[in-house]
């Protein structure tokens, strides 16, 4: 597990890992869903969020509000990643930044757009009972948060509640189908690779039964086939 301190902000502003208890300001928009696909399958989909991959909701809207970063001096979408497959401490992630990975686990991502407030992206992954047909399941949560800053902040906040159910809603959809298609593929590929069917072992060799003593019948025709016939001149 790999975290970052370099939170922008007061030291006492909220932050997503304070308990409910602490105080402050900590709006959450908290979802999650059931997906039949193993943890791995799931990690290997959010590892790969952002960038060329893009955030699996509404691309156009994502642009939109990338552009609109740009205008007021935030860094909008040009960043991308650093690697298309791969997500390590501190990497950059469009105008996110990665603060905190645990691997097939937490992947917590702060804002660094321009906002009135701080905010966090929060994915994560914990296994959960298996499937009828026995394969393993996993449940994945999705949290996003945001600590505003004055009166700005609140209507920040209230003004884009209303896009979470469509935007936040279709990103988690969009990642449980993507997992699970992962899943599938996975177990495609390991099916082709086992043999179709196991070598059957070769069955043990005869051994030559007894030869057979003949029977009166043929001891009799060939008596009879050696004696000379009666009669008969002897030959020179």
């Amino acid at each position: 597990r790999w975290s970052s301190a370099s939170v922008h902000g007061a030291p006492s502003d909220p932050l997503p890992t304070d308990p409910d208890w602490a105080g402050g300001s900590l709006y959450v928009d908290d979802r999650e869903c059931e997906v039949d696909a193993p943890p791995d399958a799931v990690w290997d989909v959010i590892t790969r969020i952002g960038g060329e991959t893009g955030w699996h909701s509404w691309s156009f809207l994502w642009q939109v509000r990338g552009l609109l970063d740009r205008i007021v001096g935030g860094p909008g979408l040009r960043r991308g990643r650093r690697d298309t497959q791969k997500l390590i401490l501190d990497d950059a992630v469009d105008f996110w930044r990665v603060e905190e990975v645990t691997p097939h686990s937490l992947l917590r991502l702060r804002a660094e757009m321009r906002l009135p407030g701080l905010a966090w992206l929060e994915l994560s992954i914990r296994p959960h009972a298996e499937g009828p047909d026995g394969r393993p399941r996993s449940v994945l949560r999705q949290r996003a948060l945001f600590h505003p800053h004055g009166l700005a902040g609140q209507a920040y906040w209230w003004a884009v509640v209303p896009f979470h159910g469509i935007v936040f809603g279709q990103m988690l959809s969009s990642m449980k189908a993507e997992a699970e298609a992962v899943a599938v593929a996975k177990a495609e590929r390991v099916a082709a690779s086992a043999p179709s069917s196991a070598a059957e072992p070769p069955g043990p060799a005869q051994a030559p039964g007894p030869a057979q003593a003949p029977g009166p019948a043929e001891d009799a025709d060939s008596a009879e086939q050696d004696a000379p016939l009666v009669g008969e001149p002897d030959r020179p």
